[in-house]
């Protein structure tokens, strides 16, 4: 378990205090010579998706999403804890920054063509896909193959549905509210799989040994850091993408997502 040292307890205490007593600044996204000049960063990101983000105390966060903003306030400002982290609901993630109340936003978010005509991207840190968890005792079941006909559960209206139904074109498809109820679902066997992002399954896998993810992976959806439109933002795009490319030509990006256990790609395996 990591602690926050003195400075990062620092900044969390005062976003604390905004959030609890409804304080907002006017105008607290801003471009990088404000950001510099203010000394840290504001970042909307996920407290509860393992591994992307996650609360380990009251006061902590991890993950592979907190560690790339840290590493985002190290780079723009020189030190990771220079940062204020504002947990947010999926609903949330957009809006927010569209008020200037965050700078960016690092909350498993994926590029859509919808979401760009509203907020700029940085290039992916991750190429996120749909996939197959299964229960580990199924050792009949371990590969995509081995559920051509078997039922899979998959929520209701998502764009998974196409997804799976594409490849597994035979598979008994069984619609569910929610990502609770489809494992309730295969808990129960009443399921043998449930398709869905392999960035969320991953946490079942890592906090239950019960869960098995198969191998193959059915898509490929970007999650990038989504940063305000405007001209007068430009240096602080410039600045995240910079950084971004930095992580990917020295390895550190595939480092830490192998860290966090998230499957990667064919294209990007190193094996």
């Amino acid at each position: 378990m990591r602690w926050m040292r003195s400075q990062e307890m620092g900044w969390a205490i005062a976003a604390s205090l905004l959030l609890s007593f409804n304080i907002t600044p006017t105008v607290l996204a801003a471009e990088l010579s404000e950001i510099r000049q203010r000394g840290f960063l504001v970042v909307a990101v996920k407290d509860n998706l393992p591994p992307l983000g996650f609360s380990l105390s009251a006061t902590t966060l991890d993950g592979f999403e907190i560690e790339i903003a840290r590493r985002l306030a190290e780079q723009i400002l020189g030190d990771p804890n220079a940062i204020v982290l504002r947990p947010v609901l999926n609903q949330e993630r957009i809006p927010l920054l569209l008020a200037d109340e965050v700078d960016l936003v690092i909350a498993r978010l994926t590029i859509t063509d919808a979401r760009a005509r509203l907020v700029d991207f940085s290039s992916a840190y991750y190429l996120d896909s749909t996939a197959l968890i299964t229960r580990a005792d199924r050792p009949q079941i371990q590969r995509l193959v081995d559920m051509r006909r078997g039922a899979i559960a998959v929520l209701q209206g998502s764009s998974t549905v196409a997804v799976v139904r594409s490849r597994l074109p035979q598979a008994q498809l069984v619609s569910v509210p929610s990502y609770q109820a489809g494992q309730q679902l295969l808990d129960a066997g009443e399921v043998q799989a449930f398709a869905a992002d392999a960035s969320v399954l991953t946490g079942w896998v890592l906090q239950s040994s019960r869960y098995r993810l198969l191998p193959e992976l059915l898509s490929g959806e970007p999650l990038a850091v989504a940063m305000p439109r405007g001209q007068q933002f430009r240096s602080l795009r410039q600045a995240v993408n910079g950084a971004i490319a930095q992580w990917q030509e020295d390895g550190w990006l595939i480092e830490r997502t192998r860290f966090w256990q998230l499957p990667l790609q064919p294209s990007q395996r190193q094996d």
